[in-house]
């Protein structure tokens, strides 16, 4: 387990729309204690959490931060890293308490820079939750010149909702 210090942290720098981990904890959970773990996924935990996101696997380990603050829990944030359209990309899905994104947050583009999703697009997963119309097209917008990683990072949030109600142990039926 790792422990980050966060409190202090200023203003985001951000290189061509790529936040660092602990810049991105930090704007969501201020003044928190995030702690880093390492979740490895069981053969039955994997087939949960790809039958409640309806997307498919990327692996079984996932690294994941719990912030604490006076050591209540107020919120888990998840790296899920895939690949875009030819490169890796790592984002970071931070939730709140009842697994409601907080904010989603590019860590790793390796694509070129023009096929990267912008902040706009990213802004969508908001408040959201898991649901039908959590899609690209439906209840989500596309992103202009770069539908490969907008369909990587829609994938990326279903799988970290889903494992998320997996771990949470929240899991009653798929959406």
């Amino acid at each position: 387990m790792i422990l980050l210090g966060l409190a202090g942290v200023g203003a985001l720098t951000a290189q061509e729309g790529v936040i660092s981990r602990q810049e991105a904890l930090a704007a969501v959970y201020p003044d928190a204690t995030v702690t880093r773990d390492r979740v490895i996924l069981t053969t039955e935990q994997m087939s949960a959490v790809a039958a409640v996101a309806r997307v498919d696997m990327q692996g079984k380990i996932f690294p994941r931060y719990i912030a604490r603050k006076n050591e209540i829990v107020v919120g888990r944030a998840y790296i899920d890293t895939h690949t875009a359209k030819t490169e890796r990309q790592s984002v970071l899905v931070s939730l709140d308490t009842a697994g409601q994104i907080i904010r989603v947050d590019v860590t790793v583009f390796f694509e070129p820079a023009q096929y990267m999703a912008p902040q706009d697009f990213l802004r969508q997963y908001d408040g959201q939750v898991l649901h039908d119309e959590l899609v690209i097209r439906r209840g989500i917008r596309p992103v202009t010149g770069a539908s490969f990683t907008g369909r990587a990072v829609n994938n990326a949030v279903r799988r970290v909702l889903a494992l998320d109600q997996v771990l949470q142990a929240k899991v009653t039926e798929a959406p």
